[in-house]
């Protein structure tokens, strides 16, 4: 399995935090936010990564070659030559791409910006299908990227459910969404040639679409495992108050370590 990781964007919310460096540089307890999210993989046996850069790329393209002396893994980084006019979409789009043309594996997707509990991602890998990771607990809000799922029905662990996507985004009614999507999910070897068939719609759709859409058609075409979080915490950082926020989730699942 493959970890791909999007770390292409600027990160304009957070200035002047991001003046210099992108939000996967940004470090945590002397760590940065990319290699906490790499060390997270390898704890669930992922070794390959593609890191996705843009904003700043050679900050990025530098250190890789130290995390993956560090941990022995394998990092090659793609450029999103065109970051600053395009969206999640085109990053997903030229690493999902990359796998398929040369025939590699499994990838778990992972916004650069993220912090989770490192179960989260080893409750993805773990899981038989392609996947999200849909958090159940956390109170949604407008902010929240939420997603309506049809016929759900559940494991009897009640921790994967299944069904097809009938709506996903933020605006969404909030008692009618299942949860909300976290920027983490997962695509199977077998599924990557139709992500990529519907990416490429959306890119010529619009370049600034998520990739997190192209989840709703591969529903109806593939069976899809929302990974439930159960309680688990995570973090996105799109400003400061979330960056306050991953500061405390680290503290409470790192304590004072690294």
């Amino acid at each position: 399995m493959i970890g791909v990781i999007l770390a292409a964007g600027m990160g304009t919310r957070l200035m002047p935090l991001t003046k210099d460096i992108p939000k996967a540089l940004l470090k945590i307890n002397d760590v940065t936010l990319l290699e906490r999210m790499i060390k997270n993989c390898i704890n669930a046996d992922i070794s390959k990564f593609i890191v996705v850069v843009g904003y700043n790329k050679e900050k990025v393209i530098d250190l890789c070659p130290e995390i993956a002396e560090k941990y022995d893994i394998e990092i090659k980084t793609l450029v999103n030559e065109k970051y600053d006019v395009t969206n999640t979409s085109v990053s997903t789009y030229l690493a999902s791409k990359f796998i398929e043309e040369n025939d590699l594996d499994d990838f778990v997707l992972v916004n650069g910006d993220n912090v989770v509990d490192p179960k989260i991602i080893s409750n993805l890998v773990a899981s038989n299908n392609t996947g999200m990771i849909i958090d159940n607990f956390k109170e949604l809000n407008e902010e929240s990227f939420k997603l309506i799922i049809d016929d759900e029905s559940f494991n009897d662990e009640k921790t994967i459910a299944n069904g097809k996507i009938h709506s996903i985004g933020k605006g969404l009614d909030i008692p009618s969404s299942t949860g909300e999507f976290i920027g983490v999910s997962k695509v199977k070897r077998d599924d990557v040639a139709e992500f990529n068939r519907i990416l490429e719609g959306l890119i010529e759709e619009d370049p600034q679409n998520y990739y997190d859409f192209a989840y709703k058609e591969l529903s109806i075409i593939t069976t899809i495992d929302f990974v439930m979080t159960n309680g688990l915490e995570w973090t996105e950082i799109d400003d400061h108050t979330d960056w306050e926020n991953a500061h405390i989730l680290v503290e409470k699942l790192e304590g004072n370590k690294n």
